[in-house]
């Protein structure tokens, strides 16, 4: 099994609506950062609902393909950090010639 990275910064969120979720525990089985719990009070139907820990999550969507529930699970996807832009400048003093652009012919 792959090793997941619990330290890095979460890209993505899981929304889990408590009254739906029936607690099969599907999504928990099948989620591999591992991110997702079955929660220890129980919910209205008598189960125990899913529940992400709140770090962790890739953003991969499995639990909301695997879960029989429509409407259970929503899978946010998180924006990835800018990145930094290049100074124009640094590549002169780098010692790069020509710039970023092709020359013309």
């Amino acid at each position: 099994m792959t090793e997941v990275n619990k330290h890095a910064p979460s890209r993505g969120n899981i929304l889990i609506d408590s009254g739906e979720c029936k607690g099969c525990g599907l999504c928990v089985e099948s989620c591999p950062p591992e991110c997702l719990e079955l929660l220890p009070e129980l919910n209205a139907y008598g189960v125990h609902p899913a529940h992400y820990t709140g770090e962790g999550c890739t953003g991969c969507g499995i639990c909301f393909y695997c879960c029989p529930e429509p409407g259970a699970v929503t899978v946010y996807r998180l924006a990835p950090p800018s990145k930094p832009l290049v100074q124009k400048d640094a590549g002169l003093q780098a010692g790069v010639v020509g710039g970023s652009h092709a020359a013309a012919l």
